[in-house]
């Protein structure tokens, strides 16, 4: 895509395929249970700083989002795909020790993430192959 800014970003319905918004917002409903997570005492695989700074960037990826680059939904897709694989490798490993019986409370918190970045890959990944191919309606 064009990475000129003085392009007109073209609406949504002009790219098939285009899924940036669902993403945007589920990055940001990621973000926001991170941060809540980290608040919960030990809820939250990550630790402070890294709960807060993992917010910030999904938060920017998702404000960055939008149809007229498409650098940006290989970004978005590749931190979904980081994030399946860090919370749903991590719910597993709960899973398996007990964790759930444990700490039910994390195991949830960390099984909705993994399921959400699932979900956020999924749409990324078709918002690139729909860019890429143009394919017409």
């Amino acid at each position: 895509m064009n990475d000129d800014f003085t392009t007109p970003v073209p609406s949504r319905r002009e790219v098939p395929h285009y899924h940036g918004d669902a993403v945007r917002a589920l990055l940001v409903i990621a973000a926001i249970l991170i941060v809540v997570s980290a608040f919960m005492l030990g809820a939250s695989p990550l630790g402070g700083v890294a709960a807060v700074l993992a917010a910030i960037i999904l938060v920017i990826v998702a404000g960055v989002t939008n149809p007229a680059q498409l650098w940006i939904h290989w970004v978005g897709a590749a931190l979904a795909a980081l994030g399946a694989l860090f919370f749903g490798s991590t719910a597993l490993g709960s899973y398996r020790t007990g964790g759930i019986v444990s700490d039910p409370v994390a195991f949830i918190f960390t099984m909705a993430l993994a399921i959400i970045c699932l979900i956020a890959l999924y749409l990324a990944t078709r918002t690139i192959r729909g860019m890429m191919l143009r394919e017409p309606r």
